[in-house]
């Protein structure tokens, strides 16, 4: 007698915390704020702030204002949490592609990055 398996539909959406991390890469819980701006933009620039979630060598995730659209370069700004020389305030600027995209969230894999000094706040 031959059984027949009776397959449900089901939801294809993924959510962040539903991914296995795969990753070979340290991620650190750094939670300070992030400013974005979508590169090349051919309608309004978008630009928006949130917080970064976690950083690894490769990639970061951080809070969004809006959903970023996937495979698009953005640029990130971090204030860095940690001083040159234990004075100097820095700043994590980064150049990547959005990975991954939620409403409120997105991932970005890093192309490039650079440290910059800042002023202190008046």
């Amino acid at each position: 007698m031959e059984e027949v398996m009776n397959i449900a539909p089901f939801d294809i959406s993924v959510k962040f915390e539903d991914v296995p991390d795969r990753r070979g890469n340290s991620r650190f819980p750094v939670r300070e704020e992030v400013r974005y701006r979508v590169l090349h933009s051919k309608s309004a620039p978008m630009i928006g702030a949130g917080k970064t979630l976690n950083i690894s060598s490769r990639g970061i995730l951080f809070t969004t204002e809006e959903r970023l659209p996937m495979g698009r370069l953005v640029e990130l700004s971090v204030d860095w949490p940690a001083r040159l020389g234990g004075t100097c305030l820095l700043q994590f600027v980064a150049v990547g592609r959005v990975i991954r995209a939620e409403n409120s969230r997105a991932a970005v894999r890093i192309e490039r990055y650079e440290f910059k000094t800042r002023r202190t706040a008046q």
